[in-house]
C-alpha cells in the first residue's frame, strides 16, 4: 500500500511512536531494574509532550511473546497539568502496561524450551509504521513521525525477514528509526534500522543516566537534527540471518530470483522452488545461489 500524502505541522512538531522492551528474561539479568528504567523513560516522556503541546507520544509494549498499545497522548482523556509543572503521565500507562505483562507472562509459559529469549520487535514495529499511516490520513495536518526503540533483548534471527521489510516501509514513507540499545551486547537489526531510515543509533555506556541519554540525543526534534551533531556509529553490523536454519551469518549464497539468504549451497531454492538449469513457468532467468559476503 503506498503511504499517504504527507501534510506536516511546524518544523518541530513531532510524533514520537516509542517501542518499549518488556523482555522479562532480560530485565532478570539487567544493571538496571526495569522499574528504574521505566522512571527514567516516563519522565522523558513528559518532555517530549512539555517541549511543544502538538507533540504526540504513543508507547508500544514490546514482550516476549506479543505486543500492544498501552499509551497515546492523544486519545488520553486523563492528560492535565498540576501546578504548572510538567504534564502527568496517565496512571492508565502504568494499568495496562501492568496488564500486558500479566498477559506476555502467561503466553511465555506455553512456549518450548530452546528459544531465543528475544523481544517481539517486529510485530511491534509493524504496529508503530500502521499507527503513523492511520495519523496520516487522519486530517489535513500531521506531526513529524519517529520511531524511538528502547531495546535491550538480543536479536531474533527468526525475525528478520519481518524487521527488514518493515525497516524498507519506514524508508519508503520518510520513517526515521532511532535506536537506544541497553542489552550487553549491540543488536545488528537496530544498527540497520537506523543506518537505512537515517535515524540515530546509540548504546548508552553509563545506564544510570538513561534519562540523560534520551533528552541529549533523542528528544532532538527532526529539524534540529540538520545543525546539530548528533552521535554517528562507528560502524554498521549489516550481517543477515540465513532463510534455511535462522542463523546469523558472515557469508552465504544468496538466490538471484528471489534474493533468499542461506548459509549452504542448494540445489533447489526453497523459497521461490527456481533450481539451476530449468526454467518454470513465470521465471525470466535460471535460479542460481551466489555466495554473498556479510561482514561488516
Amino acid at each position: 500500500m503506498a503511504s499517504a500524502p504527507s501534510k506536516l505541522y511546524a518544523d518541530d512538531v513531532n510524533l514520537v511512536v516509542v517501542l518499549l522492551d518488556t523482555n522479562p528474561f532480560f530485565w532478570s539479568s539487567s544493571s538496571l531494574s526495569f522499574s528504574q528504567s521505566l522512571s527514567h523513560v516516563l519522565a522523558f516522556f513528559n518532555a517530549i509532550l512539555t517541549l511543544n503541546q502538538l507533540n504526540q507520544v504513543v508507547v508500544i509494549a514490546t514482550g516476549y511473546n506479543s505486543c500492544d498499545y498501552i499509551f497515546d497522548s492523544a486519545s488520553d482523556l486523563n492528560r492535565s497539568y498540576e501546578n504548572g509543572r510538567m504534564p502527568v503521565m496517565s496512571s492508565s500507562l502504568l494499568q495496562k502496561l501492568e496488564e500486558f505483562l500479566i498477559k506476555d507472562e502467561q503466553l511465555s509459559k506455553e512456549e518450548p524450551d530452546g528459544r531465543i529469549k528475544s523481544s517481539l520487535f517486529s510485530g511491534s514495529l509493524s504496529m508503530a509504521l500502521c499507527h503513523i499511516q492511520r495519523v496520516f490520513r487522519s486530517g489535513a495536518l500531521h506531526p513529524h513521525p519517529r520511531i524511538l526503540c528502547l531495546q535491550g533483548s538480543p536479536d531474533g534471527p527468526e525475525q528478520y525477514v519481518a524487521i527488514m521489510n518493515a525497516i524498507f516501509s519506514a524508508q519508503r514513507s520518510e520513517v526515521p528509526i532511532d535506536s537506544c540499545y541497553i542489552g550487553a551486547q549491540n543488536s545488528a537489526f537496530l544498527q540497520q534500522a537506523s543506518y537505512i531510515t537515517g535515524g540515530v543509533h546509540h548504546k548508552p555506556q553509563n545506564l544510570d543516566g538513561l534519562f540523560q541519554y534520551l533528552m541529549t540525543i533523542f528528544a532532538t526534534d527532526l529539524h534540529s537534527r540538520s545543525f546539530i551533531h548528533l552521535p554517528k556509529p562507528v560502524g554498521v553490523d549489516f550481517r543477515a540471518s540465513c532463510f534455511c536454519h535462522k542463523n546469523t551469518i558472515d557469508m552465504g549464497y544468496i538466490c538471484c530470483v528471489c534474493l533468499s539468504i542461506f548459509c549452504k549451497q542448494h540445489k533447489k531454492c526453497s523459497t521461490c522452488g527456481g533450481c539451476a538449469g530449468q526454467k518454470k513457468r513465470g521465471q525470466m532467468c535460471d535460479c542460481r545461489l551466489e555466495i554473498l559476503h556479510l561482514s561488516p
